[in-house]
């Protein structure tokens, strides 16, 4: 008996936070500190496309992405997702084409294109 008490807690906690907008947590954050509307976040990320291809990344760059939530300043998966994140939680974003880049694509991603990003929320203030 002993060791881990079941399989349900192994397993990844998968929730969808908004219409199109999948959070999976990979690592839990402090469970109680999350964004509030117009807040400014720190995270680092790596946006990857449905075939595995990584079209941007923040450690790539060795500087995290700052934006305030809710604000409107990046994708409305982002602004729904990281809301949903505690403060040093991984996890790993779905977005659903409409609450991505939609029909027009942009750079490196195609039309219509289905995204996720491994986020890891670094900073609230």
């Amino acid at each position: 008996m002993g060791g881990k008490s079941s399989k349900e807690e192994e397993a990844p906690k998968v929730r969808q936070v908004a219409p199109g907008v999948t959070v999976e947590t990979l690592k839990e954050g402090d469970g109680k500190t999350y964004a509030r509307e117009y807040q400014n976040v720190n995270v680092h990320y790596t946006g990857t496309l449905d075939n595995g291809t990584v079209f941007d990344s923040s450690h790539h760059r060795n500087e995290p992405f700052q934006f305030a939530v809710g604000a409107g300043q990046v994708i409305k998966c982002w602004d729904k997702g990281v809301a949903a994140m505690s403060l040093g939680e991984k996890a790993r974003l779905t977005c659903a084409p409409e609450v991505a880049y939609g029909p027009r694509g942009i750079g490196p991603i195609p039309p219509n294109s289905e995204l996720t990003f491994d986020v890891e929320l670094l900073k609230l203030y």
